[in-house]
């Protein structure tokens, strides 16, 4: 098998859309995110990324504001509901790393994914203000809504 073939083939996929392991890291130790996985999105066979989707399986104040799941689609891809589906091929995923719900977080103005958290039958829980040095220093955007999906 070819090295290029080794690192390009799917973790997860639906026919549509593959799911292609980049990296698995420690992640940000002072933001708490734990183990964080990231995968390529691409479309089903081929290699071009289209975007890309993360899951963080920590429990802090850096989840609380960031999320356990983390997408985003490039914009000549947005409208087909990759995020969605990149978010239910992962579900396994966050079931194997123990948790039955997750958080996801959007801007209040992120039309798109409040729409992907709908899709998912996301609950919505608040809108939070972010904490200032969080913002400072990591350049995150001062609110954020938290939505709850529950995958188990």
């Amino acid at each position: 098998m070819s090295l290029f073939f080794h690192l390009h083939k799917p973790e997860y996929s639906d026919e549509e859309i593959d799911l292609i392991p980049i990296r698995v890291s420690a992640a940000a130790k002072e933001l708490g995110f734990g183990r964080e996985r990231v995968w390529r999105i691409t479309e089903h066979g081929k290699r071009q990324e289209i975007g890309q989707i993360s899951y963080r399986d920590g429990e802090s104040r850096g989840i609380y504001f960031y999320g356990h799941i983390g997408y985003h689609i490039d914009r000549a891809w947005r409208g087909k509901h990759y995020a969605a589906k990149a978010c239910r091929l992962i579900r396994k995923e966050i079931l194997r790393s123990g948790k039955s719900s997750v958080v996801i977080t959007c801007d209040p103005d992120n039309e798109p994914s409040r729409r992907t958290c709908l899709a998912l039958g996301c609950l919505w829980e608040s809108e939070v203000p972010v904490d200032s040095d969080l913002q400072e220093k990591y350049e995150i955007s001062p609110r954020k809504e938290r939505y709850i999906w529950r995958v188990g």
